[in-house]
C-alpha cells in the first residue's frame, strides 16, 4: 500500500509539534534585540491586527517611552526563557539503537515473562484472576484475557488489513499513531516517526498475544508494554480498545475504515477516523 500520499493529508491535521514562526527561524538570542526586529516578531502576534493603530501611534507620539516599554517587554520574555523540557515523546525523534536486517522469525513465548508449568492446570479463570494480578502491580503494562473466538477473528482481519492508524487524543488535537501485525505481536508508533525513521521508529506501545492456552483453556492472554515518556495507562489502554474495535467487533462502518485505509488509500479520509472516537471515552 502506498503510504506516503496518505501520511502527507493526515500529517496536515496534526499541528502540536510545529513551532511558532518566531522560534522556528531565528535564534532565541539572549541580549536584547533591536527594535526593529522586535516589531518585525510582533507582527507574527495572532493579535497584533488588532492593536497594530495603538501600537503605531504610540509609537508616534511617545517614541522614547514606546521603545523603553518594547525593550523592557523583550528583557522580560527573555529572563522568563527556559530551554523547554523534554516532551514525553522526543526521544521517538532518534530511531531504535539497533537497526533489524531481519524480520521476526519466532513468536514470543509465554515462558518469556512466567512459568507456564506453574498454571497450565489450572481452570481459565484461575488463570484470568493471575494474570490480571500479576500485572496490576507492574508499570508500563495493560493486560486482558481474551476469547479465542475473538482473536480467531482478530488474525483473519489482521492478515487482510496489516497495517492501520488509530488518532490518540491529546491535548492539542490527536496524534495518529500507526499499528503493524508481526506474528503474534502488534507494534505501534506515531506516524510522525514512521515518516521519518520507517521500519527504525521506535514502539511506543507493543502488544503481544500469547497461545499457548488457545486449545485446552479457549483463552489468549494479552500483554501491552508501553513507554511510560510516551503514553499514560489510558491512553495505552485506548490504543488496545480501539485494536479491539476495528479487528475483532462486528461494525460495518469500522470494516469499511479498514477496507479503504489498505485497499484505496487516496480516497481515505482521517478524519472518519475522528469521528469514529468520538464515541470512545479515556477516562
Amino acid at each position: 500500500m502506498h503510504l506516503t500520499s496518505l501520511m502527507r493529508k493526515v500529517l496536515l491535521y496534526r499541528g502540536s509539534y510545529k513551532l511558532p514562526k518566531q522560534l522556528s527561524q531565528k535564534n532565541i538570542m539572549t541580549t536584547p534585540r533591536k527594535l526593529q526586529e522586535i516589531l518585525e516578531d510582533l507582527k507574527d502576534n495572532p493579535y497584533y491586527g488588532k492593536y497594530a493603530e495603538k501600537i503605531v501611534q504610540a509609537q508616534k507620539t511617545a517614541p522614547e517611552e514606546f521603545k523603553s516599554r518594547i525593550m523592557d517587554l523583550s528583557k522580560n520574555s527573555e529572563k522568563k526563557f527556559e530551554p523547554p523540557k523534554e516532551r514525553q515523546y522526543s526521544e521517538l525523534l532518534n530511531p531504535k539503537e539497533e537497526i533489524k536486517s531481519l524480520r521476526q522469525t519466532n513468536e514470543t513465548k509465554l515462558d518469556d515473562i512466567l512459568k507456564v508449568d506453574l498454571i497450565k492446570d489450572k481452570s481459565k479463570e484461575e488463570i484470568e484472576v493471575i494474570w490480571e494480578k500479576y500485572h496490576s502491580e507492574k508499570e508500563g503494562c495493560i493486560a486482558a484475557v481474551i476469547p479465542a473466538k475473538d482473536f480467531a477473528l482478530l488474525e483473519e482481519r489482521s492478515s487482510k488489513y496489516h497495517t492501520f492508524l488509530f488518532p490518540l487524543p491529546r491535548s492539542q488535537g490527536y496524534e495518529f499513531i500507526m499499528c503493524q501485525f508481526e506474528l503474534n505481536a502488534v507494534h505501534f508508533t506515531p506516524l510522525l516517526y514512521f515518516q521519518v525513521h520507517k521500519e527504525n521508529a521506535p514502539e511506543c506501545l507493543t502488544i503481544t498475544h500469547y497461545k499457548e492456552f488457545k486449545d485446552n483453556k479457549g483463552i489468549i492472554l494479552m500483554r501491552g508494554e508501553y513507554n511510560k515518556n510516551v503514553l499514560n495507562p489510558k491512553e495505552a489502554q485506548c490504543l488496545a480498545n480501539q485494536l479491539q474495535l476495528y479487528y475483532v467487533q462486528s461494525d460495518e462502518q469500522k470494516l469499511k475504515l479498514l477496507e479503504k485505509f489498505t485497499f484505496s488509500p487516496d480516497s481515505f479520509d482521517h478524519m472518519d477516523l475522528v469521528k469514529e472516537i468520538s464515541n470512545l471515552s479515556l477516562s
